[in-house]
């Protein structure tokens, strides 16, 4: 997975697929860049390069700083899926 500077799942992936937030869950390693978690029960973390995630359904999610985030996400249903309109 990769998302450039300035990514946000809620201005780039909701108006794609609905909803309040993010229904996918993701499992993977971070290799370069990083991004900021927010779940819809209020919870917020970050995570960088050669960190592990994961992270459940219910969630909005964007890269921080200036690099792109890149990750390998170990669940391939999600990567099947992603982005793609109900």
């Amino acid at each position: 997975m990769t998302a450039q500077p300035g990514w946000r799942w809620s201005e780039c992936i909701k108006p794609v697929v609905g909803g309040d937030s993010c229904q996918a869950g993701h499992l993977g390693v971070i290799v370069a860049g990083r991004i900021h978690i927010k779940c819809d029960d209020g919870t917020e973390g970050e995570a960088g390069a050669g960190e592990a995630y994961a992270i459940e359904p219910g969630h909005d999610a964007w890269v921080v700083g200036d690099e792109a985030f890149v990750a390998y996400e170990f669940d391939t249903t999600t990567a099947s899926n992603y982005a793609k309109s109900k």
